[in-house]
């Protein structure tokens, strides 16, 4: 059985080569493509001119640039990855049951539990709540129907939030919670790994990993490549 530090060391690893390292390398060489986006022209000229106080090449870069790499890549990334790191590094399995990310006997109850992962506590809308509801609902009716358990009950169904304190979760977690229980943190990390101080050694680890990151510019070598496409596309007008 690996060691509560082996296996922090393990996700940080996992955490650099295939969430930073990854996002760091599509930050020069993907989103810097111009074909890459879908362009509303009045909006990036607004833009454009709300960033640089005026309409060009580098205003409209920006203006494309910085919400994909400061938000759409690094969080569907996150959220990919982290489902397959759980199943990757052996720390769950991955769920049979439709809907659910992953399964894991629970290390304080000893009980199976089938779980959706969230990554932090205000990731999810009000309109979110009924349909993950009748979700969790209709795959219980369907795992006591095939028999997949005999003893299954709401609490086995649960939403598991990576990060965060149990007071920070949003209202809409918290009416799911009446319901299935929404384990947030420090608690599902143990729940999980069965090590109570293991969110705060990996939070450490992860800090640690992030201070010595080799950014490699990607930021100033993306936006450059992509303001250069934009000045000699000719979808664009800029006064000379």
């Amino acid at each position: 059985m690996k060691t509560q530090d082996e296996l922090i060391q393990e996700i940080v690893e996992y955490f650099k080569v295939y969430i930073f390292e990854n996002h760091i390398n599509a930050s020069i060489n993907v989103h810097s493509k111009l074909k890459k986006y879908n362009i509303n022209p009045i909006v990036v000229k607004y833009l454009s001119k709300l960033l640089e106080d005026n309409y060009t090449p580098m205003g409209v870069a920006k203006a494309l640039y910085y919400p994909r790499v400061l938000g759409t890549s690094i969080n569907t990334s996150f959220g990919t990855r982290i489902q397959n790191m759980f199943v990757d590094l052996k720390i769950a399995e991955g769920s049979l049951i439709k809907g659910m990310d992953i399964e894991f006997t629970d290390k304080i109850d000893n009980r199976r539990k089938w779980c959706q992962l969230k990554s932090g506590p205000n990731t999810i809308n009000s309109e979110d709540v009924k349909p993950l509801i009748k979700k969790f609902t209709d795959t219980i009716n369907l795992a006591r129907t095939n028999k997949i358990s005999k003893n299954i009950n709401n609490t086995d169904f649960i939403v598991g939030v990576l990060y965060g304190e149990k007071e920070e979760l949003s209202m809409h977690y918290k009416v799911i919670d009446k319901v299935h229980p929404v384990i947030i943190g420090k608690e599902f990390w143990q729940r999980v790994t069965g090590f109570p101080k293991f969110y705060e050694g990996l939070v450490s680890g992860l800090h640690l990993l992030i201070g010595g990151i080799d950014t490699n510019n990607a930021i100033s070598k993306g936006l450059e490549g992509l303001a250069n496409e934009i000045e000699s596309s000719q979808l664009f007008e800029f006064k000379s």
